[in-house]
């Protein structure tokens, strides 16, 4: 039998990120352990806010289902037994890990994917006035790309025009968290132009996006909160370009590559993307990334600490060494 176990943990960012749902200052995650013998299996989850997810209810989500864990289950079973959640991201993580370790070879290797290579990520700089965030966007001098939150209010035009002239060398994505309206929407968009702009991710709510049918924008839009898990993308095509993938809300590194690959058989391009968290968070995703053509996996850099064993954050590239999760390459 496995033995399981959940840890909640708390991190500080070392700036309050804000966006439309809030601000965030400190992360609470959820990690949990697989132990099978001398191997061992672990996986990390923030879960989804906007979905009322927390440490709490991932950790009761799992517990209710333990004995069927501990006893053995495969990354298929897992479906039946959570639903797409940070809870079902922890544990299959875990689960893979554990494989690797079984295995005594690397989750990369396992998943068929090719020899991981540094992935160019994009830095967030939260929702703040124009001045701070231009400021923030110089500080991040490592950066090659860079994402704004924004608000939907009457500043948002000011802090994209204000991060442009501090990074004119950087590309640039807007991320609206469903915060406009078709007509803020429109009236933005010569601002995005303007300050090339490459991507606008999720401009409108959930569900209500079908306005992005007739708005004629030459900037590719990213669906986020659109799209959860696999069963999403089917209604994506002519709306949306992209699609975020992101490990807390598909359920884990076995759902966020079968994402990948139906997205691309749709006609999509695949983003990757996180929740914040620490690096035991991003490497799993980071193996997804390998499949995408943006990434945005910059949580370690936003806290104040991160694992033993961190990610590497060079020349705008993330990193993710073996030692760090999943196993060692034979």
């Amino acid at each position: 039998m496995m033995h399981l176990s959940t840890q909640a943990e708390r991190w500080s960012l070392k700036t309050p990120l804000r966006d439309g749902g809030g601000v965030l200052s400190d992360l609470d995650v959820v990690v949990v352990t697989l132990t099978e013998g001398i191997h061992v299996g672990r996986g990390e989850a923030a879960g989804v806010h906007y979905h009322g997810e927390s440490a709490q209810s991932i950790h009761e989500q799992i517990t209710r289902v333990r004995w069927q864990i501990e006893t053995g289950v495969s990354r298929e079973q897992l479906r039946d037994l959570l639903p797409s959640s940070g809870a079902r991201n922890a544990v299959d993580c875990a689960l893979w890990e554990l494989e690797a370790m079984r295995s005594q070879c690397a989750v990369w290797q396992l998943a068929g994917l090719p020899p991981p290579r540094p992935l160019r990520t994009t830095f967030t700089i939260g929702a703040d006035s124009p001045e701070a965030m231009a400021s923030q966007a110089l500080a991040f001098s490592v950066a090659r790309a860079l994402k704004l939150k924004l608000l939907g209010d009457e500043l948002d035009g000011h802090r994209v025009r204000a991060v442009r002239q501090a990074r004119p060398d950087a590309w640039l994505c807007v991320d609206a968290n469903q915060s406009l309206t078709p007509r803020s929407y429109e009236a933005l968009l010569p601002t995005l132009l303007e300050a090339d702009i490459s991507l606008i991710e999720q401009p409108f709510p959930a569900g209500n996006d079908a306005a992005l049918e007739i708005i004629e924008a030459p900037i590719p839009v990213a669906a986020d909160e659109s799209a959860q898990d696999v069963g999403d993308l089917a209604r994506l095509p002519g709306r949306y370009e992209f699609v975020n993938i992101k490990l807390d809300k598909c359920g884990g590194l076995t759902q966020a590559l079968a994402m990948a690959r139906e997205a691309r058989r749709l006609g999509l391009e695949v983003m990757v993307g996180c929740m914040a968290g620490t690096t035991l968070a991003m490497a799993p995703a980071f193996l997804a990334g390998q499949l995408a053509h943006i990434v945005d996996l910059d949580g370690p850099p936003l806290l104040r600490a991160d694992r033993r064993v961190p990610a590497v954050y060079e020349s705008g590239n993330i990193w993710c060494p073996e030692a760090a999760w999943g196993g060692i390459a034979q």
